[in-house]
C-alpha cells in the first residue's frame, strides 16, 4: 500500500463517482478502478459501494479513510518537519559556558538566536572551562565558551575560535578614594584590600596579577575571595575593599561603583567558543550562523577554519 492508494479512496469518497475522481487525480478512470479493486483486496474488506446514484464508502470504507487522511496528514507533516530540521529550524543545542561569557558576548548571541530560532531547544550549563571541555570532547555538549582555549584529551579535535578578548580593571565604591580616578597603578593595589573571583577558571587570572604585582603578592594573598564578577562588584560597593576583574565588567550597569583602568595594562585569557570539528548537525550551523552575524571577528575566523557560511 502506497500513498497514493490512499490519495485515489479519499478522491473517489470525495466525489462519489470514478469518472469525476479520476479527473480531478488526473488519472483515467480504468487505472483508478483498477487501483481501488486492488486496495481493497489488500485490506480484504469492500471499501465502496457502487450504485447508480454513485460510489459511496461502507462501514468498513469510513474508518479506511479516517485513518487515511491522518496517514497523509503525518506524511505532510513529517515532510515539513524535516525540512524545518535541515535548516536548523528544530532540534536540541546544548551549551556550556562561563559564567563570565554572559556579561559579553553571550546575552547578545543568545538573545538573537532565541529570537530566530525559537524551534531549536536551548540547554545552557554554566561550567568550569576544564568541565565543559571534557564534556564536549565526550559528545554531552554542542558547543563551549571557555577561558582560554581548550585543554585536556581529545581539545585538538575541537574547532575553537576566540570569542572575547580582555585586560584586567579595577571596580570600587562610589565613595572610595580611587573612585574619581581613571587608572589605578601597581603600587596603589599593593596598599589596598583586594577582591578577586576564585574557581577552577580563575587560576589564570591569579597568575596574571602575580605578574602584575611582582614579588610582593601580600596583597593578594590576603585578598577577599568573590564567587563571580557580580559578587566583586557587590563587595566593592560596600567599601571592602578594590574589586578585580575583566573589562567586559563594564557592561553591567550597577549603582554605587567606578571602573578604573590598571596599568600597566594586563592581559586576561581569551574567551573561547569551541565544537567538534565532526559535528555538522543544522542546529550547530545556524547557532554559528547567529555567531557570525553578531560577531564579525568571530565570523571572519569561523570562515578560515571552516570555510564561508552559505
Amino acid at each position: 500500500m502506497e500513498a497514493r492508494h490512499l490519495r485515489y479512496a479519499l478522491a473517489l469518497a470525495e466525489h462519489g463517482h470514478f469518472g469525476r475522481a479520476a479527473r480531478a487525480l488526473g488519472i483515467a478512470q480504468p487505472p483508478l478502478s483498477k487501483q481501488i479493486a486492488d486496495l481493497e483486496r489488500e485490506t480484504g474488506a469492500r471499501l465502496f459501494d457502487r450504485t447508480r446514484q454513485g460510489v459511496f464508502p461502507t462501514p468498513a470504507g469510513e474508518a479506511f479513510l479516517a485513518r487515511a487522511r491522518r496517514a497523509l496528514d503525518e506524511m505532510a507533516a513529517a515532510t515539513v518537519d524535516a525540512g524545518r530540521a535541515a535548516r536548523g529550524e528544530t532540534g536540541r543545542l546544548r551549551l556550556g559556558f562561563v559564567a563570565s561569557a554572559l556579561l559579553d558576548p553571550l546575552p547578545d548571541v543568545l538573545g538573537r538566536f532565541g529570537r530566530e530560532r525559537p524551534g531549536v531547544r536551548l540547554e545552557l550549563h554554566e561550567m568550569a572551562s576544564r568541565r565543559s571541555t571534557a564534556a564536549l570532547v565526550a559528545g554531552e555538549l554542542d558547543v563551549t565558551v571557555t577561558l582560554g582555549p581548550p585543554r585536556g584529551a581529545g581539545a585538538e579535535r575541537l574547532v575553537s575560535v576566540p570569542v572575547g578578548h580582555d585586560h584586567l580593571i579595577a571596580v570600587v565604591g562610589s565613595a572610595h578614594p580611587y573612585a574619581g580616578q581613571a587608572s589605578i597603578g601597581v603600587d596603589q593595589l599593593r596598599r589596598q584590600q583586594l577582591i578577586v573571583a576564585a574557581g577552577e577558571d580563575e587560576p589564570a587570572v591569579v597568575i596574571g596579577l602575580r605578574t602584575l604585582l611582582g614579588e610582593d603578592v601580600a596583597a593578594l594573598d590576603g585578598a577577599t575571595v568573590a564567587r563571580d564578577v557580580h559578587t566583586i562588584m557587590g563587595l566593592a560597593a560596600c567599601g571592602i575593599g578594590v574589586g578585580l576583574g575583566p573589562s567586559r565588567m563594564r557592561s553591567v550597569p550597577r549603582p554605587g561603583v567606578r571602573f578604573c583602568e590598571v596599568t600597566p595594562r594586563t592581559a586576561l585569557p581569551d574567551l573561547v567558543l569551541s565544537f567538534a570539528d565532526r559535528d555538522r548537525s543544522p542546529a550547530l550551523g545556524a547557532f554559528l550562523d547567529t555567531v557570525r552575524r553578531n560577531c564579525p571577528d568571530v565570523g571572519a575566523a569561523l570562515d578560515l577554519r571552516l570555510g564561508p557560511a552559505c
